[in-house]
């Protein structure tokens, strides 16, 4: 017979799919204890159909764990982000929700997040518990996110995992629109031809993105520690060019962004943890269904 400890503990599962991947977080719950994650997993969409993207990434964090890829073994799968492409999900929680909570487990100090997705950024303001507070999101242009980063990549034949590492070999940063993704993309059309370095042409867009990201946070009132969540939150170039506008910025001084190893799960992450919580409520509430 299991222990009233096994009894109290949930196996969650949360997936988000994104424009550009699909992360998994698979996390063993109990309340009063610390959260213990036992896999995470990520893979590109790309022209791939995103349910069998959804379907792969799920089956690969269940082997990581030694876990039966069925959604029966867990007592809540959690979707967020696109969860219509999750067909086996219990319940859905809003991306916003998902990253903010996600951001406090892997960083308990931030007090606010800068989810850099494919398409779209938006600072997110909370509380210690992860509770969203504030937000403020990019308008309808793409020119401060990762889908826009790897179009450029790809232009310039550069490899979206070496993006990072060469724009800090700038010398001579080349700036580029911050307002318009066409403009910009216009701008380094003219800066190839002009035979400016692909070095600092990365920087360049780099430094653009991060004012962006800045100015949301100073929009949104972020104070403190802020922790970089999404796919291009582990771009180190973006992480430098963020303390260079900060280190130059006099209103948003005393903001501390950071990055963390598993921050392009924080979604997937947070959907998971809210996942356990959602499964006690209506436990307690005599709701669950076999």
């Amino acid at each position: 017979m299991p222990s009233p400890e096994q009894r109290s503990e949930q196996l969650t599962a949360g997936i988000d799919p994104g424009a550009g991947a699909v992360e998994v977080a698979l996390v063993r719950s109990r309340v009063g204890a610390d959260p213990k994650v036992l896999a995470t997993a990520s893979q590109r969409i790309r022209r791939r159909n995103v349910y069998d993207v959804v379907q792969a990434t799920f089956e690969e964090a269940c082997a990581a764990a030694g876990l039966p890829a069925e959604a029966a073994a867990f007592d809540y799968v959690a979707s967020t982000g696109d969860g219509d492409a999750v067909d086996v999900r219990t319940g859905h929680f809003y991306s916003m929700t998902t990253h903010a909570r996600g951001a406090v487990l892997l960083e308990p100090q931030a007090r606010a997040c800068v989810d850099v997705g494919a398409l779209h950024t938006r600072a997110i303001r909370m509380d210690e518990r992860g509770k969203v507070l504030g937000h403020r999101m990019t308008s309808q242009c793409a020119a401060g996110s990762g889908q826009f980063v790897e179009n450029i990549a790809r232009y310039l034949g550069v490899p979206l995992e070496d993006v990072g590492a060469r724009s800090l070999d700038a010398a001579a940063p080349e700036s580029c629109s911050s307002i318009c993704a066409v403009l910009a993309e216009t701008d380094v059309i003219n800066m190839v031809s002009r035979g400016i370095a692909t070095e600092d042409i990365l920087k360049g867009i780099h430094l653009s993105i991060a004012g962006r990201l800045v100015k949301l946070l100073r929009a949104v009132g972020a104070e403190g520690v802020v922790l970089l969540t999404g796919g291009m939150a582990l771009d180190q170039g973006l992480v430098a060019a963020i303390h260079e506008v900060l280190a130059e910025d006099t209103k948003a001084a005393g903001l501390d962004v950071r990055s963390h190893p598993d921050s392009i799960f924080a979604g997937a992450l947070g959907a998971a943890l809210l996942g356990a919580f959602r499964y006690t409520q209506l436990k307690e509430a005599g709701r669950l269904v076999a």
